[in-house]
Protein backbone atom coordinates (compact mmCIF):
# COMPACT_ATOMS: atom_id res chain seq x y z
CA UNK A 1 0.00 0.00 0.00
CA UNK A 2 1.59 3.82 -0.88
CA UNK A 3 -1.11 5.85 -0.50
CA UNK A 4 -0.92 7.97 3.12
CA UNK A 5 2.49 6.90 3.64
CA UNK A 6 5.12 8.57 5.04
CA UNK A 7 8.55 8.53 7.00
CA UNK A 8 7.46 8.29 10.10
CA UNK A 9 7.33 4.22 11.15
CA UNK A 10 4.37 3.13 12.63
CA UNK A 11 3.20 -0.36 13.74
CA UNK A 12 1.22 -1.49 10.76
CA UNK A 13 2.58 -3.60 7.84
CA UNK A 14 0.73 -4.04 4.22
CA UNK A 15 0.70 -7.55 2.87
CA UNK A 16 -1.36 -7.64 -0.84
CA UNK A 17 0.12 -9.80 -2.48
CA UNK A 18 -2.62 -12.02 -1.97
CA UNK A 19 -5.71 -10.00 -2.48
CA UNK A 20 -8.75 -11.62 -0.80
CA UNK A 21 -12.79 -10.10 -0.98
CA UNK A 22 -11.73 -8.45 2.41
CA UNK A 23 -8.07 -7.42 2.59
CA UNK A 24 -7.05 -7.68 6.22
CA UNK A 25 -5.20 -5.29 8.66
CA UNK A 26 -2.60 -7.09 10.43
CA UNK A 27 -1.48 -4.73 13.60
CA UNK A 28 1.57 -5.23 15.93
CA UNK A 29 1.48 -4.30 19.75
CA UNK A 30 -1.93 -2.22 19.19
CA UNK A 31 -4.60 -2.88 21.08
CA UNK A 32 -7.31 -0.39 19.24
CA UNK A 33 -9.82 -2.75 17.82
CA UNK A 34 -10.74 -1.75 14.07
CA UNK A 35 -13.91 -0.72 13.95
CA UNK A 36 -14.79 -1.58 10.14
CA UNK A 37 -15.93 -5.27 9.05
CA UNK A 38 -12.82 -5.00 6.51
CA UNK A 39 -9.59 -3.57 6.41
CA UNK A 40 -5.63 -4.02 4.70
CA UNK A 41 -2.35 -3.72 6.09
CA UNK A 42 -1.46 -0.24 6.35
CA UNK A 43 0.88 2.96 8.02
CA UNK A 44 -1.67 4.65 10.57
CA UNK A 45 -1.64 8.91 10.39
CA UNK A 46 -3.10 8.15 14.52
CA UNK A 47 0.30 9.43 16.14
CA UNK A 48 0.06 12.63 14.46
CA UNK A 49 -1.26 15.32 17.48
CA UNK A 50 -2.81 18.05 15.58
CA UNK A 51 -5.64 20.18 17.03
CA UNK A 52 -9.60 19.34 16.08
CA UNK A 53 -11.20 22.68 15.14
CA UNK A 54 -13.23 23.18 12.21
CA UNK A 55 -11.97 26.25 10.67
CA UNK A 56 -12.29 28.35 7.49
CA UNK A 57 -8.82 30.46 6.77
CA UNK A 58 -7.53 33.24 4.80
CA UNK A 59 -3.97 33.26 2.82
CA UNK A 60 -1.59 34.38 5.39
CA UNK A 61 1.97 35.82 4.07
CA UNK A 62 3.27 32.55 4.50
CA UNK A 63 4.61 30.21 0.88
CA UNK A 64 2.82 26.96 2.31
CA UNK A 65 -0.06 27.63 4.72
CA UNK A 66 -2.99 28.92 5.71
CA UNK A 67 -3.66 30.65 8.74
CA UNK A 68 -6.51 29.89 11.26
CA UNK A 69 -9.36 33.22 10.44
CA UNK A 70 -12.80 31.92 11.53
CA UNK A 71 -14.93 28.41 11.97
CA UNK A 72 -15.94 27.04 8.81
CA UNK A 73 -19.63 27.08 8.23
CA UNK A 74 -21.28 24.15 7.76
CA UNK A 75 -24.59 24.66 8.78
CA UNK A 76 -26.11 25.45 5.24
CA UNK A 77 -23.73 23.35 3.24
CA UNK A 78 -26.32 20.28 2.53
CA UNK A 79 -29.04 22.59 1.43
CA UNK A 80 -26.72 24.73 -0.51
CA UNK A 81 -25.50 21.15 -2.38
CA UNK A 82 -28.97 20.14 -2.80
CA UNK A 83 -29.84 23.35 -4.78
CA UNK A 84 -27.25 22.52 -7.25
CA UNK A 85 -26.90 19.72 -9.69
CA UNK A 86 -26.41 17.57 -10.92
CA UNK A 87 -27.54 15.69 -7.61
CA UNK A 88 -25.78 12.62 -5.58
CA UNK A 89 -27.74 11.26 -2.18
CA UNK A 90 -24.33 9.26 -1.52
CA UNK A 91 -22.57 12.40 -1.38
CA UNK A 92 -25.69 14.41 0.67
CA UNK A 93 -25.41 11.32 2.69
CA UNK A 94 -21.68 11.70 3.40
CA UNK A 95 -22.12 15.02 4.36
CA UNK A 96 -25.39 14.39 6.53
CA UNK A 97 -23.21 11.67 8.40
CA UNK A 98 -20.53 13.99 8.71
CA UNK A 99 -22.00 17.29 10.07
CA UNK A 100 -23.76 15.26 12.74
CA UNK A 101 -20.82 13.22 13.63
CA UNK A 102 -19.85 13.95 17.10
CA UNK A 103 -16.17 12.57 16.38
CA UNK A 104 -15.07 14.29 12.98
CA UNK A 105 -11.43 12.98 13.22
CA UNK A 106 -11.70 9.34 14.64
CA UNK A 107 -7.98 9.20 14.11
CA UNK A 108 -6.85 5.89 12.16
CA UNK A 109 -5.97 5.56 8.82
CA UNK A 110 -6.87 8.28 5.86
CA UNK A 111 -8.20 5.17 3.86
CA UNK A 112 -9.92 3.62 6.15
CA UNK A 113 -11.93 6.57 7.24
CA UNK A 114 -12.63 7.68 4.19
CA UNK A 115 -14.16 4.17 2.70
CA UNK A 116 -16.21 3.70 5.93
CA UNK A 117 -17.74 6.81 5.47
CA UNK A 118 -18.33 6.62 1.37
CA UNK A 119 -19.59 2.81 2.00
CA UNK A 120 -21.67 2.87 5.00
CA UNK A 121 -23.58 5.77 3.03
CA UNK A 122 -23.44 4.09 -0.03
CA UNK A 123 -25.48 1.16 2.20
CA UNK A 124 -27.93 4.08 3.73
CA UNK A 125 -29.09 4.97 0.56
CA UNK A 126 -29.13 1.71 -1.60
CA UNK A 127 -30.09 -0.27 1.56
CA UNK A 128 -26.84 -2.50 0.75
CA UNK A 129 -23.32 -2.92 0.17
CA UNK A 130 -21.70 -1.29 -2.45
CA UNK A 131 -20.04 -4.45 -3.37
CA UNK A 132 -23.11 -5.41 -4.65
CA UNK A 133 -23.89 -2.54 -7.47
CA UNK A 134 -19.91 -3.41 -8.83
CA UNK A 135 -20.33 -3.93 -12.62
CA UNK A 136 -18.95 -7.79 -13.72
CA UNK A 137 -16.72 -5.88 -16.12
CA UNK A 138 -14.49 -5.19 -13.16
CA UNK A 139 -13.58 -8.73 -12.63
CA UNK A 140 -10.44 -9.98 -14.68
CA UNK A 141 -8.99 -13.72 -14.84
CA UNK A 142 -7.12 -12.69 -11.40
CA UNK A 143 -9.09 -10.77 -9.39
CA UNK A 144 -13.04 -10.29 -8.90
CA UNK A 145 -14.93 -7.15 -9.51
CA UNK A 146 -14.60 -6.64 -5.61
CA UNK A 147 -10.91 -7.00 -5.30
CA UNK A 148 -10.31 -5.02 -8.67
CA UNK A 149 -12.49 -1.95 -6.61
CA UNK A 150 -10.06 -2.96 -3.59
CA UNK A 151 -6.73 -2.93 -4.73
CA UNK A 152 -7.36 0.45 -7.05
CA UNK A 153 -9.35 1.97 -3.70
CA UNK A 154 -5.83 1.44 -2.27
CA UNK A 155 -3.63 1.91 -4.64
CA UNK A 156 -2.13 -1.55 -4.09
CA UNK A 157 0.63 -1.09 -6.45
CA UNK A 158 3.43 -3.56 -6.89
CA UNK A 159 6.01 -5.03 -9.92
CA UNK A 160 3.36 -7.95 -10.60
CA UNK A 161 1.39 -8.75 -13.43
CA UNK A 162 -1.63 -8.01 -11.45
CA UNK A 163 -1.54 -4.61 -11.04
CA UNK A 164 -0.34 -4.25 -14.03
CA UNK A 165 -3.41 -6.30 -15.28
CA UNK A 166 -5.79 -2.99 -13.60
CA UNK A 167 -6.70 -0.41 -15.78
CA UNK A 168 -3.78 2.26 -16.20
CA UNK A 169 -6.69 4.87 -16.47
CA UNK A 170 -7.58 4.07 -12.95
CA UNK A 171 -4.23 3.19 -11.38
CA UNK A 172 -2.88 5.37 -8.41
CA UNK A 173 -6.03 7.33 -7.84
CA UNK A 174 -7.16 5.49 -4.94
CA UNK A 175 -11.06 6.27 -4.33
CA UNK A 176 -11.38 8.45 -7.10
CA UNK A 177 -10.11 6.03 -9.61
CA UNK A 178 -12.13 2.95 -8.13
CA UNK A 179 -15.64 4.69 -7.83
CA UNK A 180 -15.07 5.92 -11.55
CA UNK A 181 -13.99 2.45 -12.90
CA UNK A 182 -17.07 0.95 -11.70
CA UNK A 183 -19.36 3.99 -13.01
CA UNK A 184 -19.92 5.83 -9.90
CA UNK A 185 -18.78 9.04 -10.69
CA UNK A 186 -16.73 10.96 -13.05
CA UNK A 187 -12.91 12.11 -12.16
CA UNK A 188 -12.04 15.46 -11.74
CA UNK A 189 -8.03 16.22 -12.09
CA UNK A 190 -5.74 18.50 -10.71
CA UNK A 191 -6.51 21.62 -12.70
CA UNK A 192 -10.61 20.52 -12.62
CA UNK A 193 -9.67 20.71 -8.43
CA UNK A 194 -8.92 24.10 -8.85
CA UNK A 195 -10.89 25.11 -11.40
CA UNK A 196 -13.92 24.77 -8.72
CA UNK A 197 -14.89 21.74 -10.55
CA UNK A 198 -15.53 19.13 -7.06
CA UNK A 199 -18.68 18.94 -5.58
CA UNK A 200 -19.22 18.51 -1.86
CA UNK A 201 -18.95 14.65 -0.52
CA UNK A 202 -16.30 14.00 -3.66
CA UNK A 203 -14.11 11.54 -2.50
CA UNK A 204 -10.26 12.30 -2.83
CA UNK A 205 -6.80 10.99 -3.32
CA UNK A 206 -3.84 13.10 -3.34
CA UNK A 207 0.00 12.65 -4.03
CA UNK A 208 2.51 14.72 -2.68
CA UNK A 209 4.89 13.99 -5.40
CA UNK A 210 4.13 13.19 -9.08
CA UNK A 211 7.29 11.45 -9.53
CA UNK A 212 5.70 9.01 -7.04
CA UNK A 213 2.22 9.09 -8.27
CA UNK A 214 4.06 7.89 -11.68
CA UNK A 215 5.21 5.24 -10.22
CA UNK A 216 2.56 3.96 -8.36
CA UNK A 217 0.62 3.63 -11.52
CA UNK A 218 3.37 2.04 -13.52
CA UNK A 219 3.71 -0.29 -10.73
CA UNK A 220 6.42 -0.01 -8.00
CA UNK A 221 7.98 -2.10 -5.03
CA UNK A 222 6.45 -0.08 -2.35
CA UNK A 223 8.79 -1.38 0.20
CA UNK A 224 11.35 0.30 -1.47
CA UNK A 225 9.22 3.64 -2.25
CA UNK A 226 7.94 6.17 0.52
CA UNK A 227 5.79 8.22 -1.09
CA UNK A 228 3.29 10.73 0.53
CA UNK A 229 -0.65 10.33 -0.32
CA UNK A 230 -3.81 11.26 1.40
CA UNK A 231 -7.30 9.91 1.50
CA UNK A 232 -10.20 12.00 2.35
CA UNK A 233 -13.55 13.52 1.78
CA UNK A 234 -14.47 17.00 -0.08
CA UNK A 235 -16.13 19.31 2.25
CA UNK A 236 -16.20 22.69 0.51
CA UNK A 237 -14.20 25.32 -1.45
CA UNK A 238 -12.71 28.06 0.76
CA UNK A 239 -13.04 31.56 -1.16
CA UNK A 240 -11.87 35.06 -0.59
CA UNK A 241 -14.07 38.19 -0.66
CA UNK A 242 -13.33 37.77 -4.92
CA UNK A 243 -15.07 34.56 -4.90
CA UNK A 244 -11.43 33.19 -5.68
CA UNK A 245 -10.63 29.84 -4.38
CA UNK A 246 -8.08 29.41 -1.66
CA UNK A 247 -8.53 26.04 -0.44
CA UNK A 248 -9.97 22.85 0.30
CA UNK A 249 -12.16 22.36 3.27
CA UNK A 250 -11.46 18.50 4.06
CA UNK A 251 -12.66 15.55 5.98
CA UNK A 252 -9.94 12.94 6.90
CA UNK A 253 -9.13 11.00 10.27
CA UNK A 254 -7.71 14.42 11.69
CA UNK A 255 -4.36 14.14 9.95
CA UNK A 256 -5.26 17.54 7.66
CA UNK A 257 -8.72 18.53 8.85
CA UNK A 258 -7.78 20.76 11.04
CA UNK A 259 -7.00 23.18 8.29
CA UNK A 260 -8.13 23.34 4.54
CA UNK A 261 -5.51 22.49 1.62
CA UNK A 262 -3.79 24.39 -0.50
CA UNK A 263 -2.75 24.00 -4.05
CA UNK A 264 0.96 23.46 -2.67
CA UNK A 265 -0.12 20.60 -0.49
CA UNK A 266 0.09 17.98 -3.31
CA UNK A 267 1.44 18.03 -6.53
CA UNK A 268 -1.16 15.52 -7.67
CA UNK A 269 -5.13 15.99 -6.62
CA UNK A 270 -7.70 13.39 -8.14
CA UNK A 271 -11.62 13.42 -7.03
CA UNK A 272 -14.53 11.67 -8.27
CA UNK A 273 -17.80 13.83 -8.31
CA UNK A 274 -20.20 11.22 -7.05
CA UNK A 275 -23.50 10.25 -9.46
CA UNK A 276 -25.47 7.61 -7.37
Amino acid sequence: MTGCSSSKKVKEKVNLAVPEENLVIKKENNKQENPYGWSYVLDDHGYINLPTKDMTVRISGSKDSLIRHKKFDLSNLIEATENEGPKSPVALKILENYINSENKEPNGHCLAVSKNRFEQAYKEIHGHSIYEDLPEYMGTAMYTPKQVYNLLYVSASDTKKGWKSLPEAYRGKGNAGAVAYAGMGTLVDTKGVWSGDLQPGALMQVWRFQKDYEKVVKGVDVKKLDPYGHSFIFIGYVRNDKNEIEGLKIADQGFQSYRPLIPRDYEVWWGVNLSI
